[in-house]
């Protein structure tokens, strides 16, 4: 059976790199791989998908923006998540996460730490039926952003030292998200690093630190394989 997957766009990669890299829907599209179709909302526009959308579950972008900036679409947005069916699925992403945990009942917050970018290792703490085994994984990341405190009724899958709450699976409904990104190819995660090393967002030695991780092998396909599993287990 194809299912329909409906990509909620939040955001674009950085517009000074943006033309040389797909747009963070492809590479959801990428990441999730053949066998979906696949509808795209552009919630930055104000695009919310109607209530009789006919999808099989639903997937959220990162995004540059923060869960607690005043734009125009971020609590309309807020409000649209927790009208969605609860069996229907939906995977969150960096600002997916933070935007789920936040709608849900969870805080975030711009962290002290700074931001974490490279690759990150990440322990399991809770083994889900979608996933393989409790063995930790290592996912490229560009944030600052964190959930600080969980959702009623959320458990936490993921974390690090940096980031303790870095995966959540919810209770009550058909949830998962990650803080780490999945869909990154490699070679944008190091030109994100880059660029931060340029703007002075990150140290010389923050950069090179960053870029040293980024050569390690990456388990960008198992977690793939935890989000199409997801997908599969939650329509039956």
């Amino acid at each position: 059976m194809t299912r329909t997957i409906g990509i909620l766009k939040t955001g674009n990669p950085p517009p000074d790199i943006a033309s040389q890299w797909p747009t963070y829907p492809d590479m959801v599209r990428s990441m999730l791989g053949d066998g979906y179709l696949f509808e795209e909302f552009d919630i930055e526009a104000g695009e919310l998908p109607p209530p009789a959308t006919a999808v099989d579950g639903f997937v959220i972008t990162g995004s540059p923006a923060g869960v607690y900036d005043d734009l125009p679409w971020i609590t309309p947005f807020r409000t649209w998540l927790t009208g969605v069916d609860r069996q229907t699925p939906v995977v969150g992403i960096c600002f997916g996460h933070q935007i789920m945990a936040e709608a849900f009942g969870g805080k975030v917050v711009k962290s002290h730490k700074g931001w974490g970018g490279g690759l990150h290792r990440y322990e399991i703490s809770s083994v889900e039926p979608w996933m393989d085994s409790a063995e930790p994984f290592a996912i490229a990341v560009a944030h600052q952003d964190q959930v600080v405190e969980l959702p009623p009724n959320a458990t936490v899958i993921a974390s690090s030292d940096f980031c303790p709450i870095a995966g959540i699976a919810y209770r009550d409904r058909a949830a998962i998200t990650f803080q780490c990104h999945p869909e990154f190819p490699i070679p944008f995660a190091e030109a994100l690093v880059e660029r931060r090393r340029r703007l002075g967002t990150v140290t010389p030695e923050q950069a090179d630190a960053a870029r040293e991780t980024l050569a390690c092998p990456a388990d960008r396909d198992r977690v793939a394989r935890w989000i199409r599993a997801f997908l599969a287990r939650a329509n039956g």
